[in-house]
């Protein structure tokens, strides 16, 4: 794990899957009232006094007033905790809320983002610091601690500063009490810098794995799961630091200029950097995108490189429909399409192209996002189905000619941009998407034409989301052909030679190429 030292925002980009949320894997505390008792949370009984909740202290005890900036960082935390909320859905309403400026704003998303990403690491030096189980703190307390370590060790922040305001911090929403134990714990974890405790905490380890873990933060069911995923990608297993450190690294914020439709002009004027992999794409400068006119008017917008490349290859991709099929107007089809990000850029090619664009969510409330996300593109292009993918096929036999299913994933391939999610998700959640993402991927088979062309795409590597998926599929059928994705990401590509294929599917990589970890296999059925 290394300290990012930067102020910098990120933007929710890509979608975390509604389904198969794991529990959470550190020891904290579930945020409830504790009981005045002498018991633990197994019923035995510890030599200790009563527990006091720091959380409910009368108001005339909050003497301090927090840090606009920290204070937003402290409420997100405890929003994450709480409510199984999502920080990159929470920040942005907690900074309006508090009427933070560009600088205020930056430091409250390196400060929050950074203390949930740290946050297995940051809870293994605050169990040499504390001298209780972390589990028998006050959630808000712990969440205040943490932090505090992640202003003390990974950014540059005077350390008087970061006790004082944190203990300030604690003293305006807590109460006074835990004050004290806050600032005695605080300087303890003063006393080394973040590569001194990282030595401290895996001198007595022997097991690479839990090295990794705890030197980059993730729990060891991911590092584990990252080696997997390296080698059936064709990559060295020696890039799992970079893959995890890579994760750690506060994400770009990719824009793109919707085809036809959007332009760059303004957002290069604001500051934004031309794309170096795709055509239509910048990197901004952060900032309150909203400012932009072409951003409220949905003609830019917010999106991953990795996101652009995959909906463009398929958009692209040749079809084995016979020349008199060729001239008839396209017909596609975006499976599961919310929020919408891709479903708007397959909306404006389709456009370009005299397509037509079908796309379908079953959740009703992000359908209405898929419509806001379209909302740009001609009504004449596209429709929106509000129901289940996996009946689609069904319903719909051989009736598209170019399909993407991005199925819903254990997201493990947009770790930076979710800070929470590593500690949220586990192993079984890979063994319960697995059904859903054949049962789409079914349907998207079902649904394509002879001749026409299905993209499976998820946002992990890992191989039971991503080939053993596709293979699965491929043995059941004797009508279908895999394609040479990595070519097909190579021809949408403006460097032409990204290096993500092998044996013929396509895995894009954070630390190769700064984009989300996005899967694409293209399979076509033969006509």
């Amino acid at each position: 794990m290394s300290g990012s030292g930067t102020n910098s925002g990120g933007a929710q980009q890509g979608r975390p899957s509604g389904r198969g949320r794991g529990a959470s894997q550190n020891s904290r505390g579930q945020g409830g009232p504790r009981e005045n008792s002498r018991r633990d949370a197994q019923g035995r009984e510890r030599n200790r006094g009563p527990q006091r909740n720091f959380t409910e202290n009368a108001p005339a005890q909050r003497t301090r007033r927090a840090d606009p900036a920290r204070l937003v960082a402290f409420e997100v935390l405890r929003a994450v905790a709480q409510e199984d909320a999502y920080a990159n859905l929470v920040l942005p309403a907690r900074i309006r809320q508090h009427r933070l400026d560009k600088r205020d704003a930056g430091f409250a998303t390196e400060l929050s983002y950074g203390a949930l990403r740290g946050q297995g690491t940051y809870d293994a030096v605050l169990a040499r610091c504390v001298d209780r189980p972390l589990d028998q703190l006050d959630p808000a307390v712990l969440d205040a601690l943490r932090i505090g370590v992640h202003q003390l060790l990974a950014m540059r922040v005077p350390a008087h500063a970061a006790l004082d305001q944190t203990v300030g911090l604690a003293r305006a929403v807590i109460g006074a009490g835990p004050s004290a134990l806050i600032n005695a714990v605080l300087r303890k974890v003063s006393a080394h810098s973040l590569d001194e405790w990282l030595d401290l905490l895996v001198a007595d380890e022997t097991d690479e794995t839990r090295i990794a873990s705890l030197r980059h933060a993730h729990p060891e069911w991911i590092v584990r799961a990252m080696r997997q995923a390296l080698v059936a990608h064709g990559r060295p297993v020696g890039e799992i630091n970079a893959l995890l450190e890579a994760d750690n690294a506060a994400p770009v914020v990719n824009l793109v200029a919707l085809p036809g439709l959007g332009n760059l002009d303004e957002a290069l004027e604001d500051g934004a950097t031309p794309g170096e992999l795709v055509e239509g794409s910048a990197l901004s400068s952060g900032g309150d995108l909203g400012r932009l006119s072409s951003v409220r008017a949905g003609t830019t917008r917010v999106q991953d490189v990795g996101s652009q490349l995959v909906a463009r290859a398929m958009a692209a991709v040749e079809l084995g429909t016979a020349e008199s099929d060729a001239a008839a107007p396209e017909a596609w089809l975006d499976l599961c399409a919310g929020p919408g990000g891709k479903a708007a850029l397959l909306g404006a090619l389709a456009r370009e192209r005299g397509a037509t664009l079908l796309a379908n969510e079953p959740a009703p409330h992000r359908a209405k996002l898929v419509k806001q996300a379209l909302s740009a593109v001609p009504d004449d292009t596209w429709q929106v189905r509000t129901g289940d993918g996996r009946e689609v096929g069904a319903e719909q036999p051989e009736s598209f000619d170019r399909v993407l299913v991005d199925v819903p994933c254990s997201g493990l391939g947009a770790l930076r941009r979710r800070p929470e999610s590593r500690w949220r998700r586990s192993p079984k959640d890979l063994a319960d998407l697995g059904p859903l993402q054949r049962d789409l991927l079914t349907s998207a088979l079902a649904a394509v034409r002879p001749g026409g062309v299905v993209a499976y795409v998820t946002c992990s590597p890992h191989p039971a989301e991503t080939t053993a998926v596709v293979s699965d599929a491929l043995r059941k059928r004797d009508d279908l052909e895999l394609l040479d994705a990595g070519a097909a990401l190579d021809a949408v590509s403006l460097t032409g030679n990204l290096g993500a294929g092998h044996e013929l599917t396509a895995q894009l990589w954070p630390h190769v190429h700064s984009t989300d970890a996005m899967f694409l296999a293209l399979i076509r059925k033969k006509a």
